[in-house]
């Protein structure tokens, strides 16, 4: 995939679920701050609904006791008697029809029907008088002072001027008693469940009086205004107002924990609500998909490099040899060459070797391929570690040699004999040490020992370590080298030759003789590879 291409996919998905997740989430915003304002508009139709409850009942019970006090004979200081008018002519009778309202208006001293410390009450009363006469049109004029309109307003007002005149007294009386005495917690406490269960609110709750700020007896068992402040949304309204439209006393409720409440009440789970949780789990999977998508991706886009790097190394590693054979058979068709066997001999045999190296690394791709599909066919006998340690050794003695290096053995272990196949497990041990070799810049130094490790029921392993003084490597580096056709930096710099697959065949071999390797290296001071494997109990000498 072209790498411009790849980034403007990449940009061009990263830009498009930024953008879903965006509108998803003022979506989801948009709704929760709609429900939070309809609960909360719908507390207060609750609040409002209970105050005007409770204000209800505590006047019709004062003028039930003011109707009874009254109904029982009381003394009336002065009464004051004042008509209005309603005018209607009959054009058809000649006469003119006259309603007369007479407004009695009597002060009333009570004894006192409330708990308060008072003797008597002064209350003014406000009562009608109605009658009906019919006069000539003749009458006075002064009776037409107000045109009926005028006169069915003033008859109007004197009606509701009684319950006015009470409510005034009411009011004025009634917040001499204490809270308490005027609510009770349990009044409360039913009319707001009565109230809450009418808007279709199921919740637990906690409510108080306060009166001037401070709390009151009248609350519920465990309201706890002060630990909950800053928590949960407290809401509020006035309570027993007075003749100006006044209040010392707040009812304030509040819901515990009230957002895992909405959470788990089914009652108050809308279809809104029902959405969001859709929308977050349907944005959730397009977050799990598109970086899912994106590892694929650079799976993919890495898998390609190390292809082509593949390929590249092993173009590499076939070229050198087909170079060299082309270049003997040139010579050997040289007439000087020809005619002399020995150099003939010598440039056949250099053919070879070529050919052989040509093979081994062929070689080495099937039988990566066949380990990874289980089809490479082991056959494990009973073999002494040191053996194959000192055959490995011999196989690379002359490119130590060539490059001035050493190898140090301390084959310490009393306990040496593992079950392995011999040709494989020599392969893997040349491997890690031509690996240490060819990272090494000069006069490599690689020392190998051998030491026992106890395990449960008289069970041993042997670990063979192999260590070198070569370049070192992070440790992005060691978590990979084990991967196939990995290669530090790039695959496809040639100064270190390999395609990146004899690490990986080490593992695959350690693995199948139900062995552990591992790597433990600092960049610049060099590498040290470990392979712990079960010593063989049948035979340890």
């Amino acid at each position: 995939m072209n790498k411009k291409f790849f980034i403007l996919i990449l940009i061009s998905m990263t830009l498009s679920l930024s953008g879903i997740i965006a509108v998803q989430t003022y979506f989801i915003k948009s709704n929760l701050d709609k429900n939070r304002e309809e609960f909360a508009l719908s507390i207060s139709k609750v609040l409002t609904s209970v105050s005007d409850d409770i204000e209800k009942r505590e006047y019709s019970e004062y003028v039930y006791k003011f109707n009874e006090l009254i109904n029982s004979g009381v003394n009336i200081d002065t009464t004051a008697i004042n008509n209005l008018y309603f005018i209607s002519e009959n054009n058809g009778s000649n006469e003119t029809i006259i309603y007369r309202n007479g407004i009695i208006e009597e002060s009333l001293k009570l004894p006192s029907f409330l708990d308060i410390n008072i003797d008597s009450i002064n209350i003014t009363r406000i009562s009608n008088e109605r009658e009906k006469n019919f006069f000539s049109l003749s009458d006075p004029e002064d009776i037409r002072q107000y045109t009926p309109e005028q006169l069915l307003l003033r008859i109007g007002e004197i009606s509701r001027s009684k319950e006015i005149l009470f409510e005034t007294a009411y009011k004025d009386l009634a917040k001499r008693n204490p809270i308490h005495r005027r609510v009770s917690s349990d009044e409360i406490e039913s009319l707001l469940n009565n109230a809450l269960l009418d808007n279709k609110i199921n919740l637990n709750y906690e409510f108080g009086i306060f009166d001037n700020e401070l709390l009151t007896r009248v609350q519920s068992s465990n309201f706890d205004f002060y630990a909950n402040e800053g928590q949960d949304k407290i809401f509020t309204t006035t309570l027993f107002k007075d003749n100006e439209n006044n209040s010392d006393f707040k009812l304030s409720i509040y819901f515990p924990n009230l957002r895992n409440q909405l959470l788990s009440s089914s009652s108050l789970v809308s279809f809104d609500f029902e959405v969001v949780i859709l929308s977050v789990i349907f944005t959730l999977i397009i977050v799990i998909v598109y970086v899912s998508t994106i590892s694929q991706l650079l799976k993919q886009k890495k898998i390609a490099q190390i292809k082509s790097d593949f390929i590249n190394n092993m173009t590499h590693e076939f070229k050198t040899p087909i170079a060299t054979i082309n270049l003997v058979l040139d010579s050997i068709k040289n007439p000087k060459i020809i005619g002399n066997k020995d150099k003939v001999i010598g440039y056949l045999n250099m053919i070879k070797d070529e050919n052989n190296r040509m093979n081994d690394q062929v070689e080495n791709v099937l039988r990566i391929s066949r380990l990874d599909k289980n089809e490479l066919d082991i056959e494990k006998t009973n073999l002494d570690l040191h053996n194959l340690i000192n055959n490995a050794v011999g196989h690379l003695d002359l490119i130590m040699k060539n490059k001035n290096g050493k190898i140090e053995l301390d084959l310490n272990s009393k306990y040496s004999f593992i079950k392995a196949n011999q040709t494989h497990f020599t392969n893997a041990i040349i491997n890690i040490i031509d690996n240490a070799i060819k990272y090494s810049d000069n006069n490599p130094i690689i020392k190998i020992s051998t030491r026992n490790i106890d395990k449960i029921l008289n069970e041993k392993d042997i670990i063979l370590s192999i260590s070198d003084n070569g370049r070192g490597m992070s440790k992005d580096v060691q978590r990979k080298i084990f991967y196939k056709f990995y290669r530090e930096q790039s695959g496809n710099l040639h100064n270190v030759k390999g395609h990146g697959l004899g690490l990986a065949y080490v593992k695959k071999i350690v693995n199948y003789h139900k062995g552990e390797i591992s790597v433990n290296s600092i960049v610049g001071k060099g590498s040290t590879f470990e392979i712990k494997i079960p010593v063989n109990n049948n035979n340890t000498t």
